[in-house]
C-alpha cells in the first residue's frame, strides 16, 4: 500500500498567519475588546466581492483577521454556545460535573453524611468519574468538537476572503 505525501507546510505557508497570531497574543485583553469593530462595519454588504486570485484571498485574509480578530472571537464564542446549547447532554454533564466537583470540594475533606447512608471523599470521586465519564463520551464532545472547528474556519475564513479592504488600504498598499 502506498502512502500520499502531502506537504503541509506547503500548503499553511501560502496564507502566512504567523505575524496575525503572534499580533493577537502581544495584546491584553481589554485591548482586544477595544478593538472590536461595529457591526455596520463587519457585515458590510457593499464591500463582499470574489476575489480575482488566489493571491488576492490570501491577501485579503491577512487584512481581515488582523483587522476583525475581536470579531473573528465573538463569532467563534457564539458558535460554541450555539453547539453547546445543540447537545445538552454535553451541557448537561459538563454542569454535573461541575457542580459535582464544587459539592465535594466545599465538603472539606468531610464525609457526606445523608442520613441513611455515609460517603466518603473518595466514593464521592468515584461516583461522580463512573456517572460523568460515560455521559461525556456518549455526548459525542469529539463530534461537537469537530463541527465547532469546521464551522468556524468556514465562517472566518468565508468572511475573511469575501470581504473586500477599506478603499483607502487598497490605495496606501498600491503607493508602497
Amino acid at each position: 500500500m502506498s502512502y500520499i505525501n502531502i506537504p503541509l507546510d506547503a500548503l499553511t505557508s501560502r496564507l502566512n498567519l504567523n505575524g496575525v497570531s503572534e499580533q493577537v497574543r502581544s495584546q491584553s485583553f481589554g485591548q482586544r475588546f477595544a478593538n472590536l469593530k461595529p457591526i455596520s462595519e463587519f457585515l458590510d454588504l457593499k464591500r463582499l466581492s470574489k476575489p480575482a486570485s488566489f493571491a488576492e484571498v490570501q491577501s485579503r485574509v491577512n487584512y481581515n483577521i488582523g483587522y476583525f480578530s475581536t470579531n473573528y472571537a465573538g463569532v467563534a464564542l457564539m458558535l460554541g454556545v450555539y453547539s453547546l446549547l445543540t447537545n445538552l447532554t454535553l451541557l448537561f454533564d459538563i454542569i454535573f460535573v461541575g457542580v459535582g466537583l464544587f459539592g465535594i470540594k466545599k465538603l472539606n475533606g468531610r464525609d457526606l453524611d445523608v442520613g441513611f447512608g455515609r460517603a466518603t471523599t473518595s466514593q464521592l470521586y468515584t461516583g461522580l468519574l463512573i456517572i460523568g465519564v460515560p455521559l461525556f463520551f456518549w455526548a459525542s464532545p469529539i463530534g461537537t468538537a469537530l463541527w465547532l472547528i469546521g464551522a468556524t474556519g468556514v465562517t472566518i475564513l468565508g468572511h475573511a476572503s469575501f470581504m473586500d479592504k477599506p478603499i483607502d488600504t487598497a490605495f496606501s498598499e498600491e503607493a508602497v
